[in-house]
């Protein structure tokens, strides 16, 4: 009755713990109404500075008429107001760098951007490659529609950095691996800050994967989803964890100079913003024809206009929006230490994080040596403490035991109830 595509997707859940997360969201804790209620920390969302952010859309509703345009058809790629006023909020507050509007094009939220990218510039059966650990939802969102398969590039070192390493002879040998897998190297997803560890990638080795990549006609993108999502490294309790940090330079300032039709770049107003709903997800690129191709492609996966129309007046609201990220960003780190604290008092491991909207923490000590010892472990987590965190399942690295918790997914004031169950349970497992 499907297509085999149909077939797969039928069988094969988006995400191994959906149906785990609703459960817990039909329980929440509530210090009086359900003070045994759960904590889910398993999805990437942003709930730190919502009421300030809803405050202002409120605000746009509310003072001024809905245009003409927002009732009618519009560019599939976006509303040309809305693309100048992403563009002059990327220039601004990420790329620090004139952007021309004409580079950009909108789809229903990051998860199309991907798939729809994907499919434009890679055929069935060609390779991404993505260093390890990363997203889980990469593989679905290149690989169900658009064919594209994964591959997770093990990068070498420990989980003790907070900037990646990156070696290009890992580049080298990748593409004669999948050359010789009768495949073609066509894509190289970068996320920074990243996903799950909240590391970054530094300017000079983004300039040489860039040039490596322009050599061997290899797509670039980089992922800046959590590109405003950002620690504040100077805060006196975190200087000790960053040994001569260098400074985030977005990739989007690099394509700038390079203007290369193999580099491009990524975002979604998803997690900064912590708007999931809407739905606003964005390609930026200067090859011209992946522009064209994603406007004549693309319709089935606009933006409503009236969504375009009020995200507009709030990016270009600069003011509003430096006051915006100044208290995200110090809301953030202050999520970010209550929960690192928790855990060194505990004596767990985690990666230090130069941003994003996690801890990427090591609870090996705990695993049983069998083959479902991580999920096993993830469940029992959930089950005795009511914290429900992101599953190994996915992320593709090699060393086992390591585990996503969303520290923006929770009420700050929730933080040390959640720290007190997880401490009951480490020191339980380490008493029997």
């Amino acid at each position: 009755m499907l297509s085999q595509i149909g077939k797969s997707a039928s069988k094969k859940a988006m995400r191994v713990d959906l149906e785990i997360y609703y459960e817990a969201m039909e329980n929440l804790y509530h210090p009086e109404d359900n003070p045994e209620g759960t904590f889910p920390m398993n999805i990437a969302e942003n709930h730190l500075c919502w009421d300030q952010l809803r405050e202002r859309i409120q605000q746009v509703t509310r003072d001024n008429d809905i245009p003409e345009w927002v009732a009618s058809y519009t560019d599939p790629a976006g509303a040309p107001s809305f693309r100048e006023a992403t563009a002059g909020f990327l220039g601004k507050f990420l790329f620090h760098c004139p952007v021309d509007p004409k580079t950009i094009a909108f789809s229903g939220g990051a998860t199309s951007v991907i798939e729809m990218t994907s499919f434009l510039i890679a055929e069935p059966g060609e390779t991404a490659v993505i260093p390890a650990p990363s997203y889980p939802v990469y593989t679905g969102d290149i690989g169900t529609l658009p064919g594209v398969k994964r591959y997770d590039l093990q990068l070498p070192g420990d989980f003790s950095k907070s900037e990646y390493d990156f070696d290009l002879e890992l580049l080298d040998r990748t593409k004669i691996e999948i050359e010789q897998a009768r495949s073609t190297f066509r894509m190289l997803i970068l996320t920074s800050p990243d996903n799950p560890t909240g590391r970054i990638y530094r300017e000079s080795d983004l300039r040489k994967i860039a040039e490596w990549c322009m050599d061997n006609e290899v797509h670039l993108i980089v992922n800046e989803i959590y590109g405003l999502s950002q620690l504040d490294i100077t805060h006196p309790d975190l200087k000790s964890e960053y040994e001569q940090p260098t400074q985030f330079v977005s990739f989007g300032k690099i394509m700038e100079e390079f203007k290369s039709p193999f580099l491009h770049f990524w975002y979604s107003f998803s997690k900064d913003f912590g708007v999931s709903g809407f739905r606003i997800g964005l390609l930026h690129s200067h090859n011209m024809d992946l522009i064209q191709a994603y406007r004549n492609a693309g319709l089935g996966h606009s933006i409503s206009n009236y969504t375009q129309w009020v995200m507009q007046e709030v990016l270009n609201d600069h003011t509003f929006l430096s006051s915006y990220f100044n208290d995200f960003q110090k809301l953030l780190t202050e999520a970010y230490l209550a929960f690192t604290r928790g855990l060194k008092k505990l004596e767990i491991q985690y990666n230090p994080s130069r941003g994003s909207l996690f801890v990427w923490m090591d609870l090996s000590e705990f695993l049983e040596k069998s083959e479902d010892g991580e999920e096993k472990l993830w469940l029992e987590i959930y089950q005795q403490s009511g914290i429900l965190l992101t599953p190994t399942h996915g992320f593709g690295h090699s060393q086992k035991g390591w585990y996503r918790a969303v520290i923006t997914s929770i009420h700050p004031s929730e933080m040390k109830v959640a720290l007190g169950r997880l401490g009951k349970f480490v020191q339980k497992r380490r008493n029997t």
